[in-house]
């Protein structure tokens, strides 16, 4: 447990929230809860109606995942949107296990949908345990491909395609932008990884700092990767697009935005990877945020911190996409 080792101290405004989750009792994932956790918390209707509001639309098109089997793609734009601009390809976090690709959308308000006339592409992938290692990732790469192929009819920019994800979607873009590169698919304009998931050995200090504690501690990662990859789990048989991680190349890679909290546990699997992406000779911007939970910018968007970070992600992507992007083509 945490408890047995000393870690970085949570971020007094963010430690009320923990404080009020621990008041509700322990959380002990199980394969049980995963169906629920993994519906829309609102109707499709009402984020529809909530999209048109800010004057944007959604369209879904079905498109060919791993093996060919279906997959489906959500398409968001400002609606009346003509002529070709810059896409961010995103995907939905879980633990590979749960979560929707309509949900959390809104965390792209603050720093992009509201500062750059792009299309976002979200891709709902299928989920372990029923669809193990190498399916969500394929499933994401297939979604790629698809996206650079028809970017015309898309009204995007084949060459300014971003890709983007938080937590397991976060590792799922670093497997992604790996296949990508490997492959001699779609050159990347650039990745965001959002505190990634990226290592499935649990051998880090952060790993064991942030057990029992905080948000997706050990126990609720573990349980995540053993879905995944189910006894290749911290073996000599998982690749590099399962598990970023174990990448001992990561030359080749687009322009990267990866951050985390200094008290999460995905903490040193993104250190490590930002490391690698240097001394490969890659672009790469690391912010460590000091005193954060895994996730603290979704679940307390306003604290002070969260606002700082999100800030930091935003100055990134004006110079990423260019400033003024709203108001014209990028």
């Amino acid at each position: 447990m945490s408890d047995l080792m000393p870690r970085p101290p949570f971020d007094p405004e963010l430690a009320t929230f923990l404080a009020a989750l621990e008041a509700r009792g322990p959380l002990t994932l199980t394969t049980e809860m995963l169906p629920r956790m993994r519906v829309l918390d609102i109707t499709e209707e009402a984020l529809d109606e909530r999209l048109r509001s800010r004057g944007y639309e959604r369209r879904t098109l079905t498109v060919p995942g791993h093996l060919g089997d279906p997959i489906t793609l959500a398409v968001i734009q400002r609606i009346g949107r003509t002529g070709v601009t810059s896409a961010v390809y995103t995907i939905h976090g879980g633990g590979m296990m749960f979560g929707h690709y309509l949900g959390n959308l809104d965390l792209y308000d603050d720093w992009l949908l509201d500062d750059h006339d792009i299309v976002l592409i979200s891709i709902d992938y299928r989920l372990a345990p029923e669809y193990p290692d190498p399916y969500p990732v394929e499933d994401c790469y297939a979604g790629l491909v698809w996206v650079h192929a028809h970017a015309r009819e898309l009204g995007i920019d084949p060459e300014r395609i971003v890709i983007a994800g938080q937590s397991a979607g976060a590792g799922l873009a670093a497997g992604t932008a790996l296949l990508a590169r490997d492959r001699k698919g779609p050159a990347l304009l650039a990745q965001i990884l959002v505190s990634p998931m990226l290592d499935d050995r649990d051998s880090t200090v952060s790993t064991r700092q942030i057990d029992g504690v905080g948000v997706a501690d050990r126990q609720m990662t573990c349980f995540g990767w053993d879905a995944y990859l189910g006894a290749r789990r911290a073996g000599g048989d998982v690749s590099i697009y399962a598990a970023p991680a174990r990448a001992t190349d990561l030359s080749g890679l687009p322009r990267t935005y990866i951050d985390c909290g200094s008290a999460e546990v995905f903490r040193d699997e993104t250190v490590a990877y930002a490391t690698g992406l240097w001394a490969a000779g890659g672009d790469a911007e690391l912010h460590v945020w000091p005193g954060a939970f895994h996730g603290f910018t979704s679940m307390m968007p306003t604290a002070t911190i969260s606002v700082s970070a999100t800030a930091a992600l935003a100055d990134w992507t004006r110079r990423l996409l260019g400033s003024g992007a709203r108001q014209g083509m990028i």
